[in-house]
C-alpha cells in the first residue's frame, strides 16, 4: 500500500529506512522536502556514499545495476539518488528498477524522486518498489487543507500566529506552497517572538512586490477605485516595473472573464479557478453590473499597456506613443467601476 507522508515521516524516526524509496508528486517542494529528509536520515545512519542517477533522454540503465554493484573505498553504506523528472522508466527503466528491487544489495538505499505523476504512472516497477520498500505518493494540497499546512510550517519555525492571520496568508499564497514558504521564512526573521494578526502580517510583507499586486487587484476588484489608483500612484513613484504587475492584473482579467462567461454555473467555475471560498465575494462583486463584453474590453486595454511598456505602440511617425502608467489607471479604475468604462476606455 502506498505511504502517506505523516507516515513516511514517523518511519524515517525508526532505526532503518526501507530499502528502496519512491517519492513521486507534482507539488515540487513537498517532494523536495521529503527527499531531504530521507537523505539526512541516511546520513546520520551511515550512508554517507550518494551517487545520483540523473535519467534523462537516452539514460544507460545498466548506470542503475553498475552503482548497486560498485564498492566504496571511503564508506561501507551507499545511497543510490535516482532522479527520475517524467515519472516514465520506459521498457528498460521499469525493467532495472523491477530487477533492482528484486534482490536490493545490502548497505545500500535507492531513492526515487519524480516530479510528474497521476495514477496514470504507475505500473509494475511502482508495485515492484512498494513490496521492496515503499512508495510515498504525494498529492497537491486541497484547499481546505492549505491553512493548516501553513499553520503547522509557522508553528515549525518558532513563529505564532492567529486562525485569521493564516488564513489571510493562505488567501494570499492561493495553493502555491513554494510562495507560502518564502513569505513563512521570512516571518520567522521579522516575527520578533509575538503572535501574528493579520495587521502583523500586512505590515510585515508590505515592502513586497507581489504583495502589492495583491493589493492593487484586491482593491480594484472590490470596487475601492480611489484606493487602487493610489497603490499605483506609490508604485510608479517607487520606480516599480510595470509589465510584471500587469502580468498580475491580466491573470486576474482572465479569471474574471471566464467567471463572467459561467453563466449559472458559477459555483462550478468557482472551483474550477481554485478560487477560495472566502474570496468569492470580492469577484462576485465584480461580476455584478459587469458582462461579457466589458472584460474583453479590459483584456483588450491591458494588451494595449502592454504594447505600449515594450516599446510596441506606435504612432503614425513610428514613434512610441502612450503612458503606460496612465493607461494603467484608466484600467484599474475601469475594473473597480465597470458602469464608467466606456468613458475610460477606447
Amino acid at each position: 500500500m502506498p505511504t502517506s507522508l505523516a507516515a513516511f515521516r514517523k518511519q524515517l524516526a525508526g532505526p532503518d529506512l526501507a530499502p528502496v524509496c519512491l517519492i513521486a508528486g507534482a507539488e515540487h517542494l513537498l517532494v523536495l522536502e521529503a527527499a531531504d529528509a530521507f537523505r539526512s536520515r541516511a546520513r546520520e545512519l551511515g550512508y554517507t556514499e550518494r551517487e545520483v542517477l540523473d535519467v534523462e533522454a537516452h539514460f544507460d540503465w545498466n548506470r542503475l545495476g553498475d552503482a548497486s554493484r560498485a564498492m566504496s573505498l571511503f564508506a561501507s553504506r551507499k545511497l543510490i539518488d535516482l532522479r527520475l523528472p517524467t515519472g516514465k522508466p520506459g521498457k528498460d527503466g521499469s525493467a532495472a528498477i523491477v530487477a533492482y528491487c528484486e534482490s536490493p544489495p545490502p548497505d545500500t538505499l535507492l531513492l526515487v524522486t519524480t516530479n510528474d505523476w497521476s495514477r496514470q504512472h504507475e505500473g509494475a516497477w511502482v508495485k515492484a518498489v512498494e513490496q521492496a520498500g515503499m512508495f510515498v505518493p504525494v498529492w497537491p494540497l486541497k484547499r481546505e487543507e492549505l491553512p493548516d499546512w501553513i499553520g503547522a510550517r509557522i508553528a515549525s519555525r518558532g513563529v505564532a500566529a492567529s486562525p485569521d492571520a493564516v488564513g489571510w496568508l493562505a488567501d494570499r499564497v492561493e495553493g502555491n506552497l513554494l510562495a507560502a514558504a518564502q513569505e513563512i521564512d521570512k516571518l520567522a526573521l521579522l516575527g520578533e517572538g509575538r503572535v501574528l494578526d493579520v495587521a502583523a502580517l500586512e505590515a510585515l510583507v508590505a515592502d513586497d512586490a507581489r504583495y502589492d499586486a495583491f493589493r492593487l487587484t484586491d482593491a480594484a476588484i472590490g470596487g475601492d477605485a480611489g484606493r487602487a489608483l493610489r497603490i499605483v500612484a506609490g508604485l510608479r513613484a517607487e520606480g516599480e516595473d510595470l509589465i510584471p504587475l500587469l502580468g498580475w492584473v491580466l491573470r486576474e482579467l482572465r479569471v474574471l472573464y471566464r467567471l463572467s462567461s459561467a453563466g449559472s454555473n458559477l459555483a462550478n467555475a468557482f472551483r474550477n479557478e481554485r478560487i477560495w471560498p472566502a474570496r468569492e465575494g470580492i469577484y462576485r462583486r465584480a461580476l455584478k453590473g459587469s458582462d461579457e463584453a466589458h472584460w474583453e474590453r479590459c483584456l483588450a486595454q491591458a494588451a494595449r499597456i502592454d504594447c505600449i511598456a515594450k516599446g510596441q505602440y506606435l504612432d503614425t511617425a513610428g514613434k512610441s506613443w502612450g503612458d503606460g502608467w496612465r493607461e494603467l489607471e484608466r484600467l484599474v479604475a475601469a475594473i473597480a467601476r465597470p458602469r464608467a468604462a466606456a468613458d475610460l476606455l477606447v
